[in-house]
Formats: C-alpha cells, sequence, structure tokens
C-alpha cells in the first residue's frame, strides 16, 4: 500500500496482477507490514483513481488507522488465487527458492522488488552477500516451486556486478577517493 487517500481511512494501492477484477468488495485480504506482522482486512469499498486502486477496509475509519496500513503489501488468500498460465508464477511462491545458475547455487530468494525496469528483482541471499537478479525469461530456464529451485543461466559478471564491495574493495576506493582529493 502506497499511501493513506482521503480521510475515512481510504488508502491508495499499486497493483501488481494481471487478473481481470482482482479485488472485490467483501474480498478479505492479509495486510503484510514490513517488520513481518499480519493483519486481516476485509475490502468495504474500492474505485479506480490515477493509476491506482483505492482501498476503504471495514474498520479502517481514519487517516490515522490507514496510516498503519501505508507500506504493508496486501496479499490475497491462498484460496482465493486465480489460475495462472503455464509458465507463470505467484511472487510470494519464489520467496525461499534457491537460484541455480548453470551448477552454481547463487542463493535463497529472501524478497522480490519492483522498480522502474520490466523485470521484477529476485534479493537473493547467499551467506553475507545479497545479489539482485533480474526476474527475466531471457535468464530464466526452470522454475520447480516443489523443490523450491530456479534454475537460470545468467550471463557472465552479472553476480560480480550485483555483489556488495568486499572490505579490500572498500579500502581501495577509499585511498583512490583520498588520492583524487590530493591532486
Amino acid at each position: 500500500m502506497l499511501k493513506t487517500q482521503g480521510r475515512r481511512g481510504e488508502v491508495a494501492v499499486e497493483v501488481h496482477s494481471d487478473v481481470p477484477d482482482r479485488f472485490f468488495q467483501g474480498m478479505k485480504l492479509w495486510a503484510l507490514a514490513e517488520v513481518g506482522t499480519r493483519r486481516e482486512l476485509k475490502i468495504e469499498e474500492l474505485w479506480p483513481h490515477k493509476g491506482h486502486l483505492v482501498l476503504k477496509f471495514a474498520g479502517v475509519d481514519s487517516i490515522s488507522d490507514a496510516e498503519i496500513l501505508a507500506g504493508c503489501e496486501l496479499q490475497v488468500p491462498a484460496a482465493e488465487r486465480g489460475a495462472l498460465e503455464p509458465g507463470w508464477n505467484y511472487v510470494s511462491d519464489l520467496i525461499g527458492c534457491v537460484v541455480f545458475s548453470d551448477d552454481r547455487e547463487v542463493g535463497r530468494i529472501e524478497n522480490v522488488q519492483f522498480g522502474a525496469g520490466e523485470a521484477p528483482l529476485l534479493i537473493v541471499s547467499a551467506g553475507s552477500k545479497e545479489y539482485e537478479i533480474p526476474y527475466a525469461e531471457a535468464y530464466l530456464q526452470s522454475v520447480d516451486l516443489k523443490n523450491r529451485r530456479i534454475q537460470m543461466l545468467l550471463p557472465e559478471g552479472l553476480l560480480e556486478v550485483n555483489s556488495p564491495l568486499t572490505a579490500e574493495e572498500k579500502r581501495e576506493q577509499a585511498g583512490k577517493a583520498r588520492e583524487g582529493r590530493q591532486h
């Protein structure tokens, strides 16, 4: 949920669903807060507004009630999910899967981020490293949700570009920055 919208507890949401009429009056949803807490909500009213969807939930009747929901992720209960076409997956099913490239284990998906690019980014954790890997059809070979395994063919150098700096690399960059200031 993006922000409050109106004075009666409404919230503006960004919809990441291709299912037409995905949301409807009386529908129950889960609001997942960034801290991991979940709250069940029931849609009382809904309408489109400026490229977003505005939702009014039962029991959320003021701006301060709605502010608590800002930043939460809305989730449809598993039993109410729409059927997907072959080759499509729900984002929530990807979290916890292990990503492989060729025979190499890259790491476990901790989160999925949507941004300005066409493909969402898989946030993959590998020990102390974290990678941002585009979940793009061009890289995807197979998804095995039953065995929690995603097989990708990542371009050479992608992981190095998306990996955090090592302590040695940080020292090296700091040294170059000092040299640049001295000239």
